[in-house]
């Protein structure tokens, strides 16, 4: 038998009135993921453990069966990872976001306006000029998502708020709070980071060129999401199978290193709307042929979601079924394989921020009967026969553990 999780970062939504009342799922036309509904078996799954932070990192580990509780070490371990930027035991790593602040300092949106890469390369190598010393590195990654390395005498015991759960709020009151003496320090110091990159970001000749095309500066570092690596048992250590992951995000490719996968690139995977979807369903296609399992991510939805852009949301949503999941199914033997689909949270197009509402899910095995559910939906999903999962274990229901 062959393995397959697909994801929709975000997808999962309320009632919305521009929707005429439905979720974007309900509004959405999908096909394959309805027809895999009918033939599989649904139900809901908490992501997100009551009290915890709602951040994609915590979803997909309890997605793929690792309890955040005990592995979950904050979003720039995994991205360090994903980077191949090496951490010792001691090292604190942090996301480390290119914003954009307002005049009066709000948040405006958490991605410089979706900054290319060439031009946030940029920024990041005048921070490290600027701020960077021998413990304090920042790393350029894609688009507007960076790293910050902090090595030596640093605490990850500090509060940091993360930017795209904050667009309109005022910078200052979103600061870094140390959550013990210990971690005042680093508190500090991120603060001081914070403050101090806006202070030449702001005229930097990119943003200078960006504010005269009319586009968003980055005018603003962000880290947040702090934590040490952790260690963690592979699939082939928990399940004795082999896995590959298929994602433009870099915590998702972090997390698939550390769960001991393959992580295939794909060409054109942008993490926004217009990414290839295609490849990335020949990349699983592929990746089954030397593997037992495959993990493919799309971050489009939740990007969409974060825009507070129903009407995208929905085309991403129909994308991803007819140029992903459509294509995927034409390419496998759907007599062996398994194949589950899922968000991995809610982000509501209505507050543009994660939420920890359990999610809708399907897990389609041609060997199981299937129950009544004829659409994938967070409704409909409500009364499938898996009815409400929260102990993390859906991987284990789609490997028949």
């Amino acid at each position: 038998m062959k393995y397959i999780i697909l994801v929709m970062d975000g997808a999962g939504d309320n009632h919305l009135k521009e929707l005429g009342g439905k979720t974007p799922l309900q509004a959405a036309e999908k096909e394959n993921i309805d027809r895999l509904a009918r033939d599989g078996v649904c139900g809901l799954f908490r992501t997100i453990p009551v009290n915890f932070s709602t951040g994609s990192a915590v979803a997909n580990l309890s997605i793929l069966g690792y309890d955040p509780l005990k592995y979950f070490r904050g979003r720039g371990v995994l991205e360090a990872a994903a980077m191949g930027v090496s951490l010792d035991s001691t090292d604190v790593a942090l996301r480390c976001n290119t914003i954009c602040i307002t005049a009066d300092g709000r948040i405006k949106n958490h991605s410089a306006g979706h900054i290319s890469s060439e031009e946030s390369m940029l920024l990041i190598e005048e921070a490290n000029r600027r701020l960077g010393n021998r413990d304090v590195v920042f790393h350029p990654g894609v688009s507007y998502r960076h790293l910050l390395v902090l090595k030596g005498r640093y605490s990850p015991d500090v509060e940091c708020y993360p930017p795209h759960d904050y667009i309109n709020s005022m910078y200052e009151k979103m600061l870094v709070k140390p959550m013990n003496e210990a971690a005042k320090e680093t508190a500090y110091l991120l603060n001081k980071l914070i403050i101090n990159s806006a202070g030449f970001l702001e005229n930097h000749p990119v943003n200078l060129l960006r504010q005269r095309r009319g586009m968003d500066k980055g005018n603003m570092l962000w880290p947040w999401s702090p934590g040490r690596k952790p260690a963690m048992e592979t699939f082939q250590e928990r399940f004795g199978i082999t896995g590959a992951a298929i994602s433009a995000v870099d915590l998702v490719k972090g997390l698939g290193i550390y769960a001991g996968f393959e992580v295939i690139g794909v060409e054109g995977a942008t993490g926004l709307y217009d990414t290839n979807y295609e490849g990335k369903a020949d990349g699983c296609i592929r990746a089954l042929g030397d593997h037992d399992f495959v993990y493919v991510h799309v971050e489009a939805p939740d990007e969409a979601s974060h825009e507070g852009n129903a009407g995208l949301k929905v085309r991403c949503i129909e994308d991803f079924d007819r140029r992903l999941v459509g294509n995927i199914l034409k390419g496998i033997d759907i007599r062996n394989t398994s194949i589950a689909v899922l968000p991995d949270h809610y982000t509501p197009v209505a507050t543009k921020a994660h939420s920890s509402e359990p999610v809708p899910f399907l897990i389609y095995n041609p060997s199981v009967e299937p129950d009544a559910v004829q659409r994938f939906d967070e409704d409909s999903c409500a009364g499938g026969r898996y009815g409400l999962v929260e102990d993390g274990t859906l991987i284990n229901r789609l490997l028949g553990k």
